[in-house]
């Protein structure tokens, strides 16, 4: 092995416990989206680049939601690596059960605890460290790293990358981006399916519920709007031959990853109905009833096809108009590069097998580098229990992501 590599993982090694102590930390700075007030959290990871003399600055579009931006150049010209992470998290639900609380942090049995602990504060702060070590041996490296810790991911905000795509895209764009939004040590996702947000008002005359002659019920339409809507789950992809071959190569990895099932949906159109909102009295007939409904596209589907789809279906409900809330389209990247190669090399010699290439069920991040013709991989920890009560991340995975970012980073800029 690279002797360098070997004072890499000597260092991590040394540092277990700091990093352990980060991720608790950072974990119990508050900072759910919504409302998306990142201020404590953001100061958290300013406190430990001050401590350590790293280079950064700070971009506020709004006070409440500042980012962090960090870069250095090194020893020789060569390439520009971005590390992307969010600090903003899910809110938490006050009526969840959680054993040790949603913002402790709590080290228990092998597991960090508490909410963003897998989405993304892992992730975050493996991108955080990976820009520590490395700054150690900048002048041994080539071209240029830079950190992008971020505000407003989970509500899709323009607040954060996108904003700093928008308005300082020269120091963030790169020429590779890496991210450790949760996938599982067993993938490297190299893009993400779409994904179409809308609300169907379904509006009716109303009446006394006794009086069903006279009018018909928003809660029945939408019912049967809902009932076939789910038929559109049906919808199979036809991805480009690229991103079909490393989808089929090995499928079963996407049931290990993100459980039985997962493997059925990643070419398929997905179908939530994420909200249903009718009625103010049980006797009373509803005038109105609103569906928030989220549509996942696969690779291969795209939103005209989609739309079409469901303006089908809509039309046979006169009472029903529709309304965008919010559409991306499906992104990705060519799977087998060299960043790609390193990951799986990596992993390989750590854990002993070789993560498979495949496309994220969630967005993330990482398509707005994707978006400008720019490789993004994300490599993170098990995306099983993120946004649910005790929500967790293992300790010897999260070292794992740390190690795996932290040479593959390495590798790129190195090379």
């Amino acid at each position: 092995m690279d002797p360098r590599k070997e004072s890499l993982l000597r260092w991590i090694e040394e540092d277990r416990d700091k990093l352990i102590d980060f991720l608790s930390r950072f974990i119990q700075m508050k900072s759910p989206n919504p409302p998306g007030d990142t201020r404590e959290a953001t100061d958290f990871v300013c406190r430990f680049l001050d401590a350590h003399h790293l280079p950064y600055r700070v971009i506020a579009p709004h006070p409440e939601t500042p980012n962090i931006v960090a870069a250095f150049e090194n020893g020789s010209p060569g390439r520009h690596l971005v590390l992307n992470g969010h600090i903003d998290v899910f809110p938490v639900d006050e009526q969840e059960q959680w054993d040790y609380g949603p913002w402790s942090g709590a080290v228990i049995d092998g597991k960090v605890f508490g909410r963003g602990a897998c989405d993304m504060k892992c992730g975050t702060t493996a991108s955080i460290f990976t820009f520590y070590y490395l700054h150690r041996l900048r002048d041994q490296l080539r071209g240029r790293l830079t950190l992008t810790a971020v505000s407003d991911e989970e509500t899709f905000g323009p607040w954060g990358a996108r904003y700093l795509m928008e308005h300082h895209h020269p120091e963030v764009l790169g020429d590779c981006c890496l991210n450790g939004e949760p996938s599982s040590p067993y993938t490297i996702r190299f893009g993400e399916k779409g994904l179409l947000w809308l609300c169907l008002t379904v509006s009716t005359r109303g009446a006394h519920g006794a009086y069903t002659h006279i009018s018909q019920s928003a809660n029945k339409i939408a019912a049967r709007v809902i009932h076939d809507l789910e038929a559109l789950a049906e919808i199979r992809a036809q991805p480009p031959e690229n991103v079909r071959s490393v989808l089929r190569r090995n499928p079963d990895i996407m049931d290990q990853a993100l459980g039985k099932g997962a493997k059925d949906i990643v070419e398929k159109v997905t179908v939530n109905i994420g909200t249903v909102r009718g009625g103010l009295k049980v006797n009373m007939i509803p005038n109105k009833c609103t569906i928030e409904a989220d549509f996942r596209l696969p690779i291969g589907v795209d939103k005209k096809t989609l739309m079409g789809e469901i303006d089908q279906t809509i039309s046979r409900y006169p009472e029903v108009t529709v309304q965008e809330i919010n559409f991306t389209p499906p992104i990705w990247c060519e799977p087998e590069t060299e960043m790609s190669l390193f990951i799986r090399e990596n992993v390989k010699m750590l854990k002993g097998f070789e993560p498979e290439l495949t496309i994220s069920l969630g967005g993330t991040d990482a398509r707005l580098w994707r978006s400008r013709n720019v490789p993004a991989y994300v490599y993170g920890p098990s995306p099983i229990n993120m946004g649910a009560s005790n929500e967790y991340v293992e300790v010897k995975e999260f070292i794992h992501i740390v190690k795996t970012h932290v040479l593959s980073a390495y590798d790129y800029l190195s090379h």
